[in-house]
């Protein structure tokens, strides 16, 4: 019973979390000759070296999951890119003022931003082929960033983000 809980906190966070993203891939590739894989070794993610290891931690037990073992002779090879953005205010209050008369008008806007800027971090993930060294599939994340929260939030966050990534990989074939 105890092992359910997180799973079910897990679900619920993948379910009202405002992760989105964007998948492509290169619709001739046989996905089915792809079991092993690991990571560019000098990979440069962009996060910090603790949220690093937090998300191939997510990566490894998702792949795991899926099937896909962690090779020191992988057939494909992951790459990590990540960058935090602050993103536009949606939220503003207008002042205006206006006048006229006698077919003359005018008028002018102000737009006040209001409440706190929104800090978006976006991940990019790159599968690419280890013999071809051809890109294959990717998918890009973009999730809400809070620089204060606990490590075992980062956590959380981090695995329910690989856990939406991941949930389409391998594509289903369409031809």
């Amino acid at each position: 019973m105890k092992s359910i809980i997180p799973f079910l906190l897990l679900i619920f966070l993948v379910s009202c979390s405002a992760i989105r993203v964007n998948y492509d891939y290169d619709r001739d590739t046989d996905f089915s000759k792809y079991t092993t894989y690991n990571y560019y070794p000098d990979m440069d993610s962009g996060l910090s070296e603790l949220d690093t290891k937090r998300l191939l931690r997510a990566i490894d037990s998702t792949m795991r999951v899926k099937g896909f073992l962690l090779s020191e002779e992988p057939e494909f090879l992951i790459g990590i890119l990540s960058r935090s953005y602050q993103a536009p205010r949606n939220n503003t209050v207008g002042v205006g003022l206006g006048g006229g008369g006698r077919n003359v008008g005018g008028g002018m806007s102000i737009g006040i931003p209001v409440g706190a800027a929104n800090v978006e971090r976006e991940i990019q993930f790159d599968f690419v082929d280890s013999q071809k060294d051809e890109l294959f599939w990717q998918a890009i994340t973009v999730s809400s960033l809070k620089e204060n929260s606990s490590p075992n939030e980062r956590e959380q966050k981090l695995q329910a983000l690989v856990v939406k990534t991941f949930e389409k990989y391998p594509p289903k074939s369409r031809r």
